[in-house]
């Protein structure tokens, strides 16, 4: 039941943390794995690793802000392996600043790579899953995309935004086998979680019951879940990863 073997699968933002492990989770199961990320020699390395593992990869650089490339880069999957029948939106960036100082620049970067990326990519593979009668839409939002968090605005809205976009379009593609659900991450242990002092680690773990932090394969687990026909009757779900953080 959780075998994928040869379903086409798009992660964005897969070249390293979360999406990497999502994508290896994938790849561990069989499916076909698309690593897609903006720069080409980090796609490039991705692959090379998860090659050497064993995995079916390959790689196709995109960046899910831009229409055009979005749609050249789903062409090409289809060319070279077939219609994505499964899509992870992890591409996602951080902006971070007090509302009083956040300029329209940082607003619209982070909207346009965590929420319009997610619309574009989406717009990009759901007729062919319609058509198909299959397809697995999972998107990555955050558990501040639920309770906020001051400083990240941009982020929070841009997260809060996604879990509209998978309820809605739960809604309009159930009656095609196409579903569509979302993971809210907490507080995950990656590159960018190293770099916190111990202080600003203790108080996030002082609100998490579990008391620790998660890890990507945390989040990689549950994406597989949702892809594999266990969760076939799932749709329109939001699942939190974070210890407890937000119940």
């Amino acid at each position: 039941m959780m075998d994928l073997e040869g379903r086409i699968t798009l992660v964005t933002g897969s070249a390293r943390g979360i999406g990497y492990a999502i994508a290896e989770s994938l790849a561990r199961a069989k499916a076909r794995v698309v690593i897609s990320d903006i720069n080409i020699e980090d796609v490039d390395n991705t692959v090379r690793s998860l090659k050497e593992k064993g995995y079916d990869v390959l790689g196709i650089p995109c960046n899910v802000a831009s229409e055009e490339s979005v749609n050249q880069a789903v062409e090409q999957i289809k060319k070279e392996a077939g219609p994505v029948e499964i899509l992870v939106n992890n591409a996602g960036i951080t902006r971070d600043m007090l509302f009083m100082r956040l300029d329209k620049e940082k607003w619209d970067s982070v909207l346009s790579v965590n929420l319009t990326g997610a619309y574009l990519t989406s717009k990009a593979v759901i007729r062919d899953m319609a058509k198909n009668h299959y397809g697995r839409i999972i998107n990555i939002s955050s558990v501040v995309g639920l309770i906020g968090n001051a400083g990240q605005a941009n982020y929070s809205a841009s997260k809060a935004g996604l879990l509209g976009l998978t309820k809605s379009l739960a809604k309009e593609f159930g009656q095609r086998n196409v579903t569509v659900n979302a993971v809210a991450p907490g507080f995950i242990e990656t590159k960018m979680t190293h770099v916190l002092s111990d202080d600003v680690k203790s108080s996030f773990l002082q609100n998490i019951p579990m008391k620790k932090m998660g890890t990507p394969e945390d989040v990689a687990n549950v994406v597989l879940f949702l892809a594999s026909e266990l969760a076939s009757y799932i749709t329109g779900q939001v699942i939190h990863v974070d210890g407890g953080m937000v119940m």
